[in-house]
């Protein structure tokens, strides 16, 4: 599975997915302080699961929505 993490997220989240056999393209390793919005246009690019600690995403939504929905 593909999973975009926030830079919010903790490390040993990332290490345990990552052991798990999982993609994950951490934010805080590639691109820090990148803005929300960009983190959820990654996801949504990469058709990843996006997986934060801030509470402050359920404020973005994407303007389009994935045609599987």
């Amino acid at each position: 599975m593909r999973f975009v993490a926030d830079e919010s997220v903790d490390r040993c989240i990332i290490d345990r997915l990552r052991q798990d056999g999982h993609q994950v393209w951490y934010v805080a390793e590639t691109a820090p302080a990148i803005c929300d919005e960009a983190v959820l246009d990654a996801a949504n690019r990469e058709a990843a699961l996006l997986v934060t600690a801030d509470k402050d995403f359920g404020e973005h939504r994407p303007s389009v929505l994935p045609s599987s929905f």
